[in-house]
């Protein structure tokens, strides 16, 4: 499939821009390649058959596969960053925001398991950087748990968190290696009383195992929201990585056809496009103004109002 041109005329876009969505449909690209064949068989060649680039342009931003890699890693997990200081603040203190952090994460991985398998799995075999990076992270993520010294008068040992984290990080992996596994969502009272045990006791951890796995932060946020003007409230919809992206490249190229915006969210399946647009059609979030109904004719999408609101709250910071 070859990538369409740029129109000429007041529609043609920046360079910059130009190069932002090559790279973007590059770490898109990645992402569904190591989902299929993993880290070790992936090949520069099929990053950029499946992001439509040149081997020039694909050099011109990254150093190699690993490089290339480390991208798509860094994006995923300033995604899941996000999603989870998110959460976190809607808990009162320490316990509930680590337990409305772990929920929303849980149904991220639920949500993309692509994402989550490369950050959790393939990222273990992805070289160095990738190595140095992820290590980084769970060092972040072990100091947030070791925060629970301040609420309590035991003296567990300075590796706990760590312990802690490692062991969560390999349940995780475990499961995503498991084509019959349940939903992620399902760990979180176990995984909560992993955390709670060592700083708070046996019975705080009992009670985390015995609470429902929901996400109460959330949940009663969508329920407050209800009539407050938030766009999101109601709208029987995951904003998954890529609905996020379909909607900034209608925002910012109004009139876009299915395989402009195909283009820009990094989706290559066209009636995978094509059935998100329909859904967000029928969400009244876009509307289509062009002739798509007539035969061979290109569909124009342009965002309705609630659907500026909605791409405006869910654009990355």
């Amino acid at each position: 499939m070859e990538t369409p041109r740029l129109r000429p005329g007041p529609k043609v876009l920046p360079r910059g821009r130009v190069a932002e969505l090559q790279r973007q449909r590059m770490l898109s690209a990645v992402v569904e390649v190591v989902g299929e064949d993993g880290y070790l068989s992936m090949t520069v060649a099929q990053v950029i058959s499946r992001a439509r680039v040149s081997r020039k342009t694909f050099y011109d931003v990254f150093d190699d596969r690993e490089d290339c890699f480390l991208g798509a890693f860094e994006q995923a997990s300033a995604q899941a960053r996000g999603i989870a200081t998110e959460a976190f603040e809607l808990g009162t203190g320490w316990r509930e925001g680590l337990r409305c952090a772990l929920a929303r994460l849980l149904t991220f991985m639920d949500e993309e398991p692509e994402i989550a398998r490369l950050c959790l799995v393939e990222a273990l075999v992805a070289g160095p950087r990738v190595a140095a990076r992820r290590r980084q992270l769970l060092s972040e993520i072990a100091l947030l748990i070791d925060r629970a010294r301040l609420l309590t008068s035991r003296e567990p040992p300075a590796v706990t968190a760590e312990g802690v984290v490692g062991g969560i990080t390999m349940v995780l992996h475990a499961r995503l290696l498991d084509d019959g596994r349940g939903p992620m969502g399902e760990l979180l009272g176990p995984m909560m009383s992993m955390i709670v045990l060592p700083y708070l006791g046996a019975r705080a951890a009992s009670r985390e195992l015995a609470r429902p796995s929901a996400e109460p932060g959330y949940r009663r946020r969508e329920a407050s929201n209800v009539g407050s003007g938030d766009p999101l409230a109601g709208l029987k919809i995951r904003f998954t990585y890529r609905t996020v992206r379909a909607l900034m490249v209608v925002a910012e190229q109004p009139g876009a056809s299915n395989r402009e915006v195909a283009d820009g969210s990094g989706i290559i399946d066209q009636g995978q496009i094509s059935k998100l647009l329909r859904r967000l059609e029928r969400l009244g979030l876009v509307e289509n103004r062009g002739l798509g109904q007539q035969k061979g004719a290109a569909n124009a999408w342009h965002l309705t109002d609630r659907g500026t609101r909605v791409e405006q709250a869910t654009r990355p910071r």
